[in-house]
């Protein structure tokens, strides 16, 4: 009698012992693809902030830049030579400084250092000042602490965002040059950096430093202070090489910097 009672229990359990295996199986395929797929996210995210760490290095880079003598090509509209009434002197010396970075630039790849302070900034080298208006990009709309005037616009002295600033295409040589496949190069070009600068007005500058001269010492003077505003953006896959509109992430950051005038 208990035998017959007894008979396909070893089926069942085996059905049972299948069902319970698949579904852990099944479990731990759900779990894997999940930390996946959280690494992945958090590995953009990495990168999307190093972009922006990349932005802020440029941004310092645009300010020294134009205080030393921004790389122009010679034919720039940045070079004003003198204006009527000029004296033949001021002809000569425009004359001479146009033919010397001529000749800087025919040595590196078409372009020289613009060191004439003669014009007033933008025109010639300078201290940025705010002189511009802000566009309305997602990473300038970001920042909920900056000063706007009547008309809701921000002023600054410099803003990236009409240059194409694909972080993709600055490293293409770098992949190409490691046989990197194209869908990689075409992943790394969904980065993207944009940054603006705005002076933010005067304060002690102190250089420090040593030296063997026993009368030296740390000098302490004016200065100018910079806010630097720099974002990482990562891309929509399939986005044009120039847009940085709805972002899938955006990173901000902010420094100041405070140079010597």
């Amino acid at each position: 009698m208990n035998k017959k009672n007894q008979k396909g229990f070893t089926l069942i359990l085996s059905l049972v012992l299948l069902l319970v295996m698949s579904l852990m199986g099944g479990s731990l395929i759900v779990i894997s693809s999940g930390d996946h797929q959280s690494n992945n996210t958090s590995d953009e995210y990495q990168q999307t902030f190093y972009v922006a760490e990349h932005a802020l290095v440029e941004a310092e880079k645009y300010i020294i830049n134009e205080m030393i003598g921004p790389w122009v090509d010679p034919q720039s509209n940045r070079i004003v030579a003198p204006g009527a009434g000029a004296s033949n002197a001021e002809l000569d010396a425009h004359a001479e400084y146009l033919n010397t970075i001529q000749t800087q630039a025919t040595a590196n790849g078409g372009f020289a250092r613009h060191t004439d302070a003669s014009a007033p900034w933008p025109q010639g080298r300078g201290t940025p000042v705010n002189i511009n208006t802000g566009a309305n990009t997602p990473c300038l709309n970001s920042f909920r602490n900056l000063i706007r005037n009547d008309a809701g616009d921000v002023i600054l002295a410099f803003h990236s965002w009409a240059e194409n600033w694909n972080f993709g295409e600055v490293i293409r040589p770098i992949l190409e040059s490691e046989n990197a496949s194209n869908d990689e190069i075409s992943y790394m070009q969904r980065y993207r950096w944009e940054f603006f600068v705005i002076n933010a007005g005067s304060a002690n500058f102190r250089g420090a430093g040593t030296s063997l001269k026993k009368t030296s010492t740390n000098v302490q003077r004016q200065g100018t202070v910079f806010k630097i505003y720099g974002c990482g953006y990562l891309m929509p896959s399939g986005t044009a090489l120039d847009d940085i509109d709805d972002p899938e992430i955006l990173i901000p950051l902010e420094s100041v910097v405070i140079l010597s005038s």
